[in-house]
């Protein structure tokens, strides 16, 4: 393996796969990459004359999108392991797909379920949706019984 590419949105459940992610580039000698998904458009309510819905603005990337690639930073540092990383914005599952390949990563980690409550009552959508889009390996990461160390040595 040469570049293990890690999605991340700061769920205790992506900070698993960011963990294993880590470990496996460490054990395998690959480039480590962490990604985070922010929506290109926000929902805001919009209430008036009786009538209340949602539109749509755009996203203004700010420093809090970055949040879940600081922490993915600094479980890397604590590891002594480099890490690439990289703000996407759009469809969550598209646009990894779509980094998976542009930098033709072998392996795609991702946390089993996200932030979001229908993500919470089922396998995460992203995990789902990336199992069916990725042309790819993806390693769907869930709590381990013991250290995730293990798995690493079971890969080398």
């Amino acid at each position: 393996m040469n570049t293990i590419l890690i999605a991340t949105d700061g769920s205790p459940s992506a900070n698993e796969a960011v963990d294993m992610g880590l470990e496996l580039a460490e054990a395998e000698h690959a480039r480590a990459v962490a990604v985070h998904v922010v929506p290109a458009m926000d929902l805001v309510p919009i209430s008036g004359f009786g009538v209340a819905g949602a539109g749509a603005i755009p996203h203004e990337p700010n420093e809090d999108d970055r949040l879940p690639l600081d922490e993915a930073i600094a479980r890397a540092e604590e590891r002594d392991i480099a890490l690439t990383t990289r703000l996407l914005e759009g469809d969550v599952v598209a646009q990894i797909v779509g980094y998976a390949n542009a930098i033709d990563a072998d392996l795609i980690v991702v946390g089993s379920r996200g932030h979001g409550t229908l993500a919470s009552a089922v396998l995460g959508s992203v995990s789902r949706g990336l199992l069916r889009e990725a042309r790819r390996p993806v390693l769907v990461a869930r709590r381990a019984a013991g250290p995730v160390r293990r798995l690493a040595a079971m890969a080398g």
